[in-house]
């Protein structure tokens, strides 16, 4: 703001300031609201519900992004497991980490696009049906397959 008052302090004399106008000074940055009901400037509102704010509520979802990164940390750790010892009880886990890891990614997104309480409602049926789906294509194929762990090696065996 000093370098633009200084600015227009030497372009003062017989040339109208272009930076420094009482007109640009004057305008409000934010528009009010015209009914008086609502007093506070209209920026974006963000609407929430109270009950996101208890401290019950704050607690689980701090348990939710603990639980996030426990699972992806898992995975992390169970890439080389299965390189160094596949076998059923790797096959299972791989199984479980993947399915929860991305039924939680995908519902980020659908939280993120998706609006609409009847939309939400069946956006999320989908996504619980499409897990299950995932958890249980991905059993049946550990237990009457090759599993996981040696699928990945028969692909990269070739």
């Amino acid at each position: 703001m000093a370098a633009i008052v200084r600015i227009s302090s030497v372009c003062h004399r017989g040339v109208k300031p272009l930076f420094y106008r009482s007109s640009l000074l004057s305008r409000t940055l934010v528009a009010q609201q015209k009914d008086q009901d609502c007093p506070y400037p209209l920026t974006a509102r963000i609407h929430g519900s109270s009950s996101l704010y208890a401290g019950s509520v704050s607690k689980a979802a701090s348990l939710h992004w603990t639980g996030e990164r426990v699972v992806s940390v898992l995975l992390l750790a169970l890439g080389p497991a299965a390189y160094y010892f596949p076998g059923p009880a790797v096959d299972y886990s791989l199984a479980a980490a993947l399915t929860l890891h991305g039924h939680w990614g995908i519902g980020q997104v659908l939280t993120d696009y998706v609006h609409g309480e009847p939309k939400i409602k069946m956006v999320n049926a989908g996504l619980f049906l499409l897990s299950t789906v995932t958890f249980a294509g991905l059993c049946y194929f550990n237990y009457n397959d090759v599993g996981i762990c040696k699928a990945v090696a028969l692909l990269w065996s070739k």
